[in-house]
């Protein structure tokens, strides 16, 4: 038998207390962190990221830490709320130090989005 959706959460460090009183059924929960999987905007940011665009890069940290925000995935939205702010303030380029801070939410997207793969057996 698989892990039921709160082992899900311990196994993230998320916030299914907080997730559960937005989405009050598993059904949904199960939807949206499926859906999760198919949301470009971690994709987006390494690409930014990666091309030196501190815009896009900033408009692409803030909709992944809204997005993990929203599903209680709190230590991607850790990481990615401190890439947001570093990358908040208008300049020219990105910061240096954003990219070890890009390390940070990579390391946690790939725990979240690995959990999610074998919470839902994908």
């Amino acid at each position: 038998m698989g892990m039921s959706i709160e082992e899900f959460y311990r196994q993230i460090c998320g916030d299914y207390a907080a997730v559960s009183a937005r989405l009050p059924r598993v059904e949904l929960i199960e939807r949206f962190i499926g859906r999760f999987l198919e949301d470009e905007s971690f994709d987006m940011l390494c690409r930014h990221m990666a091309s030196g665009n501190r815009r896009e890069a900033f408009m692409a940290a803030h909709t992944l830490k809204g997005v993990s925000a929203n599903l209680g995935f709190s230590g991607l939205f850790a990481s990615a709320s401190r890439l947001t702010e570093e990358l908040r303030p208008e300049s020219v380029s990105i910061p240096e130090s954003a990219a070890e801070m890009l390390s940070d939410v990579m390391r946690d997207y790939k725990l979240t989005a690995d959990a999610i793969r074998g919470y839902l057996g994908k």
